[in-house]
């Protein structure tokens, strides 16, 4: 046989092994990645409850085309709750990949979108976006949007949660290595 069908065959079999279960690492997150951590909590307007409102999450992956999107609707007492979304992963399995998740959150509400949640998600692991914790978050239409990065992802939300942000970067490029 020679060396050429040799090697195709070695990476064909590698290949058909990943594809059907082999893992290249132990953990679970490795095979079943988090998109999107279980998220509930409360919507407000003005500090008022938001009943019966639509929200829309979407989670868009790096490396492919399309998104996942699923949707809720707040109760009278503005609660909601949306599990998670993890994903397969086949070719992660075989070439190794920076993981990067595009996270949106939407409420619709007396004809306007208010977007509530926008960020990137840099971790495999399901609830990442709060450091392990649960997530559950108190978000308010009429709330300024801010900015905070939690494990290396940039978050612009509306939302308030339990979370410990990364602390600020301090970079100086005129500053001496030495």
């Amino acid at each position: 046989m020679s060396l050429i069908k040799s090697a195709s065959l070695l990476f064909s079999s590698f290949l058909i092994l990943s594809c059907i279960g082999g893992k290249t690492m132990s953990s679970e997150s490795r095979t079943n990645p988090c998109l999107f951590s279980a998220i509930s909590g409360v919507i407000l307007e003005n500090g008022k409850p938001l009943k019966n409102a639509k929200l829309k999450r979407v989670a868009s992956k790096a490396h492919t085309q399309g998104s996942l999107t699923d949707e809720t609707t707040t109760d009278e007492k503005g609660y909601f709750s949306m599990p998670a979304v993890f994903d397969k992963v086949i070719l992660a399995k075989i070439l190794p990949m920076e993981f990067s998740v595009s996270q949106q959150i939407y409420v619709y509400h007396a004809g306007e979108e208010y977007k509530i949640w926008s960020g990137v998600k840099r971790s495999r692991e399901e609830n990442a976006e709060s450091r392990g914790k649960p997530l559950i978050v108190e978000c308010d239409l009429a709330r300024e949007t801010e900015l905070i990065e939690v494990n290396g992802g940039p978050i612009f939300s509306k939302c308030k949660w339990d979370v410990e942000p990364d602390a600020p970067m301090v970079w100086d490029p005129l500053e001496d290595d030495e």
